[in-house]
């Protein structure tokens, strides 16, 4: 009994008033959430370059001061804010959380985490796990992914205390693409590297204001030709590399060129 008192003291009494505000509260956060989880990237997805992805960063950043401010609001109308009452619910809360929901309230600290550290934001391309994609959105305990393939793929933010995060624009414009191409070893070096760095220049898709390169590298089996060049959009990074790799297939034939021949078993070496 004495121990079910010190329990019912933390909370205020609630009449209608104080029920009406508290509904009050939670349905304007509601309202605001839906707001910028929908209009902002709505409105950022009809933009371009870096004030689309600075838009889409902002989106969770407001939700969690929505939902701090909400908490903010609502924990004083219904409990006695002291110290100790403070103290107490939240050790209560937190012992609650770590023994049933230890798995769910790593993900959601990992989300608080991932806003203010933003290993990741929302367009960016990133790679977790072996899974490569598009953030498109990233919520309290998860972050989506939008492949190639169109496959939406949501991963906890849990994996951020363990895996590594490859981001590949970093919530900028320059994502840099990569087009591969292996050749028999008995050709002109200089000629091949000089014509695959016009396929480069000549692409529709090509960021001008940043540099192309062609690297070349010896293997076993063949000589590996790499074009290194950034697209105007990350999203047309597979247009860019398809466009490179087919105009550099033809650039090779009219150089007579061939192309390496390698053996299953070479190619694993």
């Amino acid at each position: 009994m004495p121990e079910e008192h010190e329990v019912a003291r933390l909370f205020r009494p609630l009449d209608a008033v104080a029920m009406g505000e508290i509904a009050a509260i939670l349905g304007v956060a509601l309202l605001l959430i839906l707001f910028e989880q929908h209009l902002l990237p709505w409105f950022a997805n009809r933009l371009k370059g870096q004030v689309r992805l600075y838009l889409l960063a902002i989106v969770p950043v407001l939700r969690l001061l929505i939902i701090v401010g909400a908490l903010v609001l609502v924990v004083p109308r219904i409990i006695e804010p002291s110290l100790q009452n403070m103290v107490a619910l939240f050790g209560t809360v937190g012992l609650a959380i770590g023994f049933a929901l230890k798995d769910y309230a790593s993900s959601l600290i990992a989300g608080v985490v991932s806003v203010l550290e933003m290993p990741y934001r929302t367009g960016d391309w990133i790679e977790i796990g072996g899974t490569y994609g598009e953030v498109t959105h990233i919520g309290m305990r998860t972050v989506r992914l939008v492949t190639r393939d169109d496959n939406v793929v949501t991963i906890p933010h849990q994996k951020l205390w363990n895996d590594a995060i490859v981001n590949a624009n970093d919530g900028g414009q320059d994502l840099q693409c990569v087009a591969h191409f292996f050749v028999h070893p008995d050709h002109d070096g200089s000629a091949l590297q000089q014509a695959l760095h016009d396929v480069a220049l000549t692409s529709p898709y090509l960021q001008l204001r940043l540099p192309v390169t062609v690297g070349a590298a010896e293997l076993p089996w063949a000589t590996r030709y790499s074009i290194r060049a950034y697209p105007l959009d990350p999203r047309q990074q597979f247009r860019f590399v398809t466009d490179l790799t087919l105009r550099g297939k033809t650039a090779l034939t009219r150089l007579g060129v061939p192309p390496a021949a390698a053996t299953v078993a070479a190619a694993a070496d």
